[in-house]
């Protein structure tokens, strides 16, 4: 019987493959669950008074962790179970806010896969993540480097 669900494969993600995530609304309980959860209590966050009078962006800001893991989520959910083995590493860059109520995206593309040296039956796959909101603006973009899963152990392929 076939699963449901699964992830893609090292396979799967050639060099130039692109996709994007379904949209995930912001809330105000959102932020606040989030930078209560992880001690990010900055008056940026939390405190009406400050981000009225003195905060240069106004709104319920959320902060960029809480951008990035609620993607993350969204790419776990969509194409990253049972095959998503390792988040080995990133460059991030914020580019502008994400305020409550943005409904906030991912596109992804695949400019990196090769074949692991070390575990044949995985591959090493960069991406470029572009977070974009309902507007289209970037607000976030990150390249991660993951180990995924492979269909094969590569030597199928030698042969």
């Amino acid at each position: 019987m076939q699963t449901l669900g699964l992830g893609l494969f090292f396979e799967d993600l050639t060099i130039g493959r692109s996709f994007k995530t379904i949209g995930r609304t912001i809330t105000e309980t959102d932020i606040i669950n989030f930078v209560t959860c992880t001690g990010m209590t900055e008056v940026l966050f939390t405190n009406h008074e400050f981000q009225a009078h003195e905060s240069d962006i106004k709104g319920r800001v959320a902060p960029g962790a809480l951008v990035f893991t609620f993607m993350e989520g969204l790419l776990t959910q969509s194409s990253m179970q049972h095959t998503g083995f390792a988040f080995l590493e990133m460059d991030l860059h914020i580019k502008g806010p994400t305020i409550a109520g943005d409904t906030i995206y991912v596109e992804v593309e695949v400019i990196e896969a090769r074949r692991s040296a070390s575990r044949p039956n995985r591959g090493i796959v960069r991406t470029r993540n572009v977070v974009k909101n309902q507007r289209g603006d970037v607000v976030m973009v990150y390249t991660p480097v993951r180990m995924v899963k492979a269909r094969t152990n590569g030597a199928e392929q030698a042969a």
